[in-house]
């Protein structure tokens, strides 16, 4: 009878180890709130927080759900990164917060040691991007549960808001004005049709994108938002701020409004992004549904009191992110109400 060992079942402890030594490398951090190494049970991250008079801490745990799929099989391992950490950060940064820290947990089949060590990368450069630090997480080997060569990622974050400053839409009245924030692609929502629609249409592959693959362009990353809305949070004309995700702008901005209003969204003033022009041609996918799942060119929508509206925009296109109006918020019962039609021209 053969003798069984760890190894023999799929699991390398030593590629383990080793891999580990080279994330601990790569998340070398000169962060003071980081007060120790990975290789330790759970990372230590200083909560003291002077410059807040109450501070509270924002948590928010995701996925990028099937599009990780796809970016496997294209190569996108970087970009795929990138939508988790963008997709993240803006969960947070909705709610005013500050990002601080990100803990990834990496699943897979069998770990082979130069894609583990590339996904690290991509997590911690994303992070800094954000203003926040990949403090560690967990990888995870799971021959027979995993397919050898499947990767399943998740990630949490956590973030802090001064507690008279949280964004929350309570503030919120009738007669401010709502902002669309300008997405650049598909972000990580809708991929289940996405991917449906590659496969009953192919020929959609050899489609261009503004002078890009089709497959490039709809594996375009997650746009984080932070940076061209960090400097407005101080500011009281800035009230509510939603993540335009999974069930499009209807089923994410009512989330934010009080109990006595409704938002009022004028469809044909969303700039729908060609990548939308050319999904819904090669699915022939009707205008509801699209709006449901995709988030039709917004990722985020602000809502500013009216006399603040300008200077919004005027800051975030600064940054270069496009910010115009599309709606305004009405008395109602917490509804997003729609008006006028999509404009595919």
């Amino acid at each position: 009878m053969k003798k069984l060992s760890y190894k023999k079942s799929g699991v390398d402890i030593d590629t383990a180890n080793k891999t580990k030594r080279q994330i601990a490398e790569i998340l070398q951090s000169n962060n003071a709130r980081v007060l120790n190494k990975v290789g330790a049970f759970a990372s230590l991250f200083d909560g003291s927080f002077p410059e807040y008079k109450h501070p509270i801490l924002v948590l928010k745990t995701e996925e990028p759900g099937s599009k990780q799929k796809l970016a496997f099989e294209q190569g996108g391992i970087e970009t795929i990164c990138q939508d988790l950490v963008g997709h993240l950060v803006n969960d947070a940064i909705v709610m005013g917060a500050r990002p601080l820290s990100v803990q990834d947990c990496i699943v897979c089949g069998k770990l082979e040691k130069e894609v583990v060590l590339n996904i690290v990368s991509a997590l911690s450069a994303a992070c800094k991007e954000n203003g926040c630090v990949l403090t560690g997480g967990e990888t995870s080997e799971q021959p027979g549960v995993v397919e050898a060569g499947t990767y399943i990622l998740t990630a949490s974050i956590v973030g802090v808001v001064e507690r008279e400053r949280i964004i929350d839409g309570s503030r919120i009245r009738a007669g401010d004005v709502v902002l669309a924030l300008a997405s650049n692609g598909v972000h990580t929502n809708g991929f289940s049709l996405v991917r449906k629609i590659i496969e009953t249409s192919p020929e959609i592959l050899k489609e261009k994108i503004g002078g890009k693959p089709f497959i490039e362009a709809v594996l375009t990353p997650h746009r984080a938002y932070y940076n061209c809305l960090k400097d407005l949070f101080q500011n009281d004309g800035l009230v509510g701020l939603a993540h335009i995700t999974g069930g499009g702008i209807q089923e994410n901005l009512n989330r934010i409004l009080p109990a006595s209003l409704n938002a009022s969204i004028d469809l044909s003033k969303v700039r729908i992004l060609p990548i939308f022009k050319t999904l819904k041609k090669f699915g022939d996918l009707e205008d509801a549904d699209m709006l449901r799942t995709f988030n039709m060119g917004v990722g985020i929508t602000a809502v500013v009191r009216k006399e603040f509206a300008e200077e919004a925009m005027a800051h975030i296109k600064s940054l270069g992110v496009e910010a115009y109006e599309v709606g305004t918020i009405t008395e109602g019962n917490k509804t997003v109400t729609f008006t006028g039609e999509l404009d595919w021209h």
